[in-house]
């Protein structure tokens, strides 16, 4: 196994809007995070809503502008990043598209209160923990590569060399959870899911 596993002030009269909070959550391909994150939205409490990110690839059938993602151009991206306008942004490949969290929306929601949840990658994690230290970071654990890679041979999208390929990204990635300040082992994914709610409710 990997692992084992602020009051408002009252005295006045009118008190200003609680501020929100963001919550990153990241692990390898395969650990089942984005079952937990759909869970959290669906099942918890928390005023919890999904970070949407600003790409430059077009939109595809059924995606809608502004709750799938924002569909900027790649000129407008590049100039948004050249402002400092992204608390984190990457590549998928070179002359590829281009993908990114937008400060101001993460702001925004932060003003009115939310919890801005973002489900991303290391890189981008420790960029957004950079900026925003404040951020509860979370990252999500196989119990072993060997349970990983049964779960990955199990969804059938990875085999052969794609498979080593995703093993080694996720031996990678997984030497990187020492700069998050949560972890959680999924080796059972109701058990993973209380473990990240109670995190979140000490986080409240």
């Amino acid at each position: 196994m990997w692992f084992s596993v602020a009051h408002e002030d009252s005295s006045k009269n009118v008190s200003p809007q609680k501020r929100g909070k963001v919550v990153i959550i990241s692990g390898p391909s395969g650990v089942g995070k984005g079952t937990l994150v759909k869970r959290l939205i669906s099942e918890s409490s928390f005023p919890l809503v999904l970070s949407v990110s600003a790409t430059t690839r077009p939109p595809r059938p059924g995606e809608v502008n502004g709750r799938d993602y924002w569909f900027i151009s790649r000129d407008e991206f590049l100039e948004k990043r050249a402002n400092g306008e992204f608390l984190e942004s990457f590549e998928v490949y070179e002359g590829g598209a281009l993908y990114g969290t937008l400060r101001e929306t993460v702001e925004t929601q932060i003003r009115q209160g939310k919890w801005v949840l973002l489900e991303i990658d290391v890189k981008g994690a420790l960029c957004v923990m950079k900026e925003l230290p404040e951020s509860l970071s979370v990252f999500i654990l196989p119990p072993s590569l060997e349970a990983l890679k049964e779960r990955l041979l199990n969804r059938g999208t990875e085999k052969g060399e794609d498979l080593s390929r995703r093993l080694e990204q996720a031996e990678k990635e997984i030497s990187f959870n020492k700069f998050y300040k949560e972890r959680i082992v999924n080796d059972n994914l109701d058990k993973a899911f209380e473990e990240l709610v109670k995190v979140l409710a000490s986080y409240n």
